[in-house]
């Protein structure tokens, strides 16, 4: 994997470490203070905070094997996002309190949904040498 010393490299892995902490802080109090509201919810924002950590450490780490974590922890949070945004859409008794990933990730300005589809873009751009022949 290329250096993510600068670039966009760079400005993913902060935005993921923005997110770990964004998730990780959320999902900490709401199960903390009243788990029994939403469980589904919560639970859902805490593994978003685990993906976040996988897909941050990853990226950070480098290599092959690292690489494809990464790649499916990225693909992983896409299915979540979209799943718990049309879930807190079509079942608003799930979803009593806004998540990280309700309604697509509105209150964090709809990040959510994008970083994914960033973070499969910049994977891809920057696969190791060995899966470049694997992959379309």
């Amino acid at each position: 994997m290329p250096e993510l010393s600068s670039g966009w490299g760079r400005a993913l892995v902060f935005v993921y470490g923005v997110f770990v902490v964004a998730a990780t802080g959320r999902s900490s109090v709401q199960i903390a203070a009243d788990f029994g509201r939403a469980p589904l919810a919560y639970a859902l924002t805490a593994v978003a905070a685990v993906l976040y950590i996988v897909a941050t450490g990853c990226l950070l780490k480098g290599g092959r094997t690292a690489w494809r974590v990464a790649s499916f922890s990225v693909v992983v949070e896409a299915v979540g996002v979209l799943g718990v945004g049309v879930l807190s859409y079509a079942r608003t008794d799930l979803f009593p309190d806004q998540t990280i990933w309700s309604h697509f990730g509105e209150g964090y300005g709809w990040v959510p949904l994008v970083l994914p589809f960033l973070g499969m873009a910049w994977l891809y751009r920057n696969r190791p040498l060995e899966t470049k022949g694997d992959l379309p």
